[in-house]
């Protein structure tokens, strides 16, 4: 296990890697070890024996294990510990691609439409209209801090994935509810000094874990049927800026990502959805 620890703080220090992808890559090589204690000795035919024992799971779970492993064992031969890679000539399988769960216009007012009583019910509304405003991860969400956010500008400044840093618009709708949030509610949650801007109850920042079960329930309540989780927000707001006229090159920079390939996977969805709703309201389909 030392070996495991030394790696995943090269990854946060030296790589600057994120809490989050550290937290991955520290799942992966545990199950590794678990798996076989004798970590630093695998060889090929050991990895491969581990990749068909979890053939029941995901294409992208499996080529994660890979993508780790190959990391993991390249610092280890870096450091000398080992003298072959023994995940060197194996390949990743390929990843099968499924469209983005998206709801629509009508589903995110429902979600949006949640009754304001109290100090956590305007946390919450201001939080989901931020998100479906700005397309932001909940990770960004979370993370934000009071000097990040521009009120007078309507922009947030938001530290994405690769520390990269963006300067987003605020909408309107999500503007209100935020300035209600932070003149009228976020001090009720200060237990102590914090530059945090979404609180929980104790006054520390909200997990992501909080804000999930936050949202499910909200869901669950509206009768929401498709698959929903934080992530449905940015993938809804990607989609309907493509469908009200948005350009590609615009959605990749305000959802942060560097390939507009990975953009590109909105007009496949905004596509489906077109012809869903053909099919749906066409008389004669």
């Amino acid at each position: 296990m030392e070996y495991i620890e030394e790696y995943l703080k090269y990854l946060l220090i030296e790589k600057k890697y994120s809490d989050n992808t550290i937290k991955s890559y520290k799942n992966d090589l545990n199950e590794l070890y678990d798996y076989n204690k004798n970590i630093i000795n695998l060889n090929k035919k050991d990895i491969l024996n581990f990749i068909d024992k979890n053939k029941d799971k995901n294409s992208k779970t499996l080529a994660h294990f890979i993508t780790t492993f190959r990391s993991f064992y390249k610092y280890l031969e870096r450091e000398n510990i080992i003298k072959e890679n023994p995940i060197l000539n194996i390949s990743q399988p390929k990843i099968t691609k499924t469209l983005p769960k998206v709801l629509s216009v009508e589903d995110i007012d429902k979600i949006l439409d949640i009754k304001l009583v109290t100090k956590q019910d305007y946390r919450n509304k201001a939080m989901l209209e931020l998100m479906y405003s700005t397309g932001i991860r909940i990770s960004e969400l979370i993370n934000i801090k009071m000097h990040e956010l521009n009120i007078n500008n309507c922009t947030l400044k938001v530290m994405g994935k690769g520390s990269k840093e963006r300067i987003i618009p605020i909408g309107d709708y999500a503007l209100n509810y935020l300035n209600i949030y932070l003149n009228e509610y976020r001090q009720q949650f200060i237990k102590k000094n914090t530059d945090y801007v979404f609180l929980n109850p104790s006054g520390n920042r909200l997990s992501r874990q909080s804000f999930f079960k936050v949202i499910k329930k909200i869901a669950h309540d509206k009768n929401i049927k498709t698959e929903f989780s934080p992530h449905t927000l940015r993938h809804s707001f990607a989609t309907h800026m493509l469908e009200n006229g948005a350009d590609l090159r615009t959605i990749q920079e305000l959802l942060g990502h560097s390939d507009v390939s990975t953009t590109q996977i909105y007009t496949n969805v905004s596509n489906k959805f077109v012809e869903d709703n053909y099919k749906d309201y066409h008389p004669h389909s």
